[in-house]
């Protein structure tokens, strides 16, 4: 079951809901050439990049694209048992994918450790197997490393946010090392963008920003 929309209030009317369940089954096509062009466009001797997994990954690229030195994002599926999976497939729960965003960064201008730094506040780390109205494992929060470099600075953040004390609650989210990293279809790529409103609109419903205010204090 898809279960992004799965808890809008029941006074939305039809006509709106509609609307919005249509745009997530708009007609799949190729994500491979947008996919390709990007990396083609931005790859060099300065530029890296990092995987986060903080639920719906519309918002994801969406609060990524805001960081100073981001060059661009790529929403896709990772950590799964199946080969070139789709949206319908990893949405189920049961491929073992996360939906999870690949994040080119200029190095001269920003780093992995400042990125996980400001991918915390983007997500509920208290919560395991859901992001907000999102609810599966799919939708888990996780860090994936490249190496140990990756790796030693993603454990050292989180276990910085454990010693801080601002949690009563243990952080659930994973660090674990990537694997194959799956482009989603063509209609998930700057959706934000595409669709403005139907994006506000899902966003604010499924309340992560409220969310985010409370954890952390910060407005998005």
């Amino acid at each position: 079951m898809n279960t992004r929309f799965h808890q809008q209030p029941q006074s939305i009317s039809i006509l709106l809901l509609t609307l919005i369940l249509l745009s997530a089954c708009q007609p799949i096509s190729s994500v491979k050439d947008k996919s390709e062009n990007k990396v083609a466009q931005i790859t060099n001797e300065n530029t890296d990049y990092a995987i986060f997994a903080g639920g719906c990954f519309w918002c994801t690229e969406s609060d990524f694209d805001k960081i100073p030195g981001v060059i661009s994002t790529i929403s896709g599926y990772i950590g799964g048992k199946v080969e070139n999976p789709t949206y319908e497939q990893v949405s189920t729960g049961t491929t073992g994918h996360i939906e999870a965003v690949k994040i080119y960064f200029d190095t001269t201008k920003t780093n992995f450790s400042d990125l996980t730094k400001a991918y915390w506040l983007t997500i509920d780390p208290l919560t395991p197997n859901q992001q907000f109205c999102d609810v599966g494992p799919q939708y888990r929060s996780a860090i994936f490393y490249r190496n140990s470099d990756q790796k030693k600075l993603a454990e050292t953040s989180k276990e910085t946010l454990e010693a801080s004390g601002r949690f009563n609650y243990p952080i659930v989210t994973e660090i674990l090392p990537a694997s194959e990293f799956y482009p989603a279809e063509e209609y998930h790529q700057d959706y934000y963008i595409k669709n403005p409103l139907r994006y506000a609109y899902y966003r604010k419903s499924c309340g992560r920003d409220k969310r985010l205010e409370e954890l952390w204090g910060v407005k998005h």
